[in-house]
């Protein structure tokens, strides 16, 4: 019982600490723009962006103000490093289980 408590603690905690950096939060502004590593950052946290987006109508998934092309690179680059490297070690895995299995039964 104590473990579930503690990871409902840790998960709520969280998801407080990314809210309180999501994209349109207000701490960006013409004067100081989101640059390439809070793209970075946004481009991490994009689906937790969108679910709190659902519920906050100030929250966006990407920040308005931001510096232009370097923030894009970051926010891109994160996206495709973040989701695709997930898709790449999946695949990396399969593989071996396939190779494995061609192993085992060639060995038979």
């Amino acid at each position: 019982m104590k473990a579930k408590t503690l990871a409902l603690v840790l998960i709520l905690l969280t998801a407080a600490l990314l809210a309180g950096c999501t994209p349109g939060s207000g701490h960006y502004d013409t004067n100081s723009p989101a640059g390439f590593l809070t793209g970075i950052w946004h481009g991490w946290i994009a689906p937790v962006s969108l679910v709190i987006g659902l519920f906050d109508n100030t929250t966006r998934i990407y920040e308005p103000n931001n510096t232009g092309w370097f923030y894009d690179l970051g926010y891109y680059m994160a996206i495709i490093g973040g989701f695709g490297g997930i898709s790449l070690t999946r695949n990396k895995l399969k593989r071996k289980e396939v190779h494995q299995v061609y192993v085992e039964t060639r060995s038979s």
